[in-house]
């Protein structure tokens, strides 16, 4: 992925949730030359962020044995209209159902206490083969902190 919109994994309950956080700044890259004379941060890089954050969720709970691709999102509501760059997001994600083939979970975005966005429905489509020790170090790369190999179920961090 070109654009990282987490910064960091805050927990991992595998196979059910997965928190995270997110400072969304005007320095940041894949923010750069987006704005006019207002800056505002567009709805789909906050649907982004929720979806990566879940999509890693999903590849943990199946043991990195999969990659899973974003295939839909509805019922993606904005409490805010005009999100200014500057903001700590909390990203959350839960997973409703995982099966074998896809997965549906939803997610949310939470600043200052408040809602500003959530996801009802986001199916992933899951494909394979795939390279599991190469996901598992990209994941402990992007979650911003050192991951447990998936061994049983429950949180693992260290």
């Amino acid at each position: 992925m070109r654009f990282l919109l987490y910064d960091r994994v805050t927990s991992l309950s595998k196979g059910r949730s997965i928190t995270g956080v997110k400072t969304f700044g005007l320095a940041d890259e894949s923010l750069r030359g987006h704005f006019g004379r207002s800056p505002v941060v567009p709805a789909t890089m906050l649907v982004e962020a929720m979806a990566q954050l879940l999509g890693w969720a999903v590849i943990h709970a199946h043991d990195f044995q999969l990659a899973a691709i974003l295939c839909l999102v509805d019922g993606a509501t904005f409490s805010s209209p005009r999100i200014r760059p500057g903001f700590i997001a909390e990203l959350g994600g839960e997973i409703l159902v995982n099966g074998s083939e896809d997965s549906l979970g939803r997610a949310w975005m939470d600043v200052e206490g408040m809602r500003v966005a959530s996801i009802d429905r986001v199916i992933f489509r899951h494909f394979r083969p795939v390279r599991p020790r190469l996901l598992q170090r990209t994941f402990a790369y992007c979650s911003g902190a050192e991951w447990d190999e998936p061994q049983g179920g429950g949180d693992s961090t260290s």
